[in-house]
């Protein structure tokens, strides 16, 4: 049932991640698509979707830095995901791939 919930919270916060995009509130965006990479992270496909999202933001606001952090994320969590991930990390260009961080409080339930 856990996981059920947690899936269910992951594509939730992917949906309000791409509403915002669509609003170009890129902040907003990056925010649930981190939340969802923290949710989703221990699944290879739901990393690997979040880890998508990542790039396409990085795509539409124009930032170089996460197109290729992204691009690398993209390929790690494929290879990676089966093996090891960082708990809690937010999994965007801005925080070291293998930093384990802290649960943010409203996803805590989940875990």
């Amino acid at each position: 049932m856990g996981n059920q919930l947690l899936k269910i919270a992951f594509h939730q916060e992917l949906k309000l991640g791409k509403i915002a995009l669509k609003e170009n509130d890129f902040k907003t965006s990056f925010y649930h698509f981190e939340n969802a990479h923290v949710l989703g992270q221990k699944q290879l496909i739901l990393h690997t979707i979040s880890h998508y999202w990542m790039l396409v933001l990085g795509i539409q606001s124009k930032n170089s830095k996460e197109i290729i952090g992204q691009v690398v994320r993209i390929i790690a969590s494929l290879l990676f995901t089966c093996i090891w991930v960082p708990k809690g990390n937010t999994g965007g260009s801005n925080i070291s791939p293998i930093k384990k961080m802290p649960i943010r409080k409203e996803l805590k339930k989940y875990f």
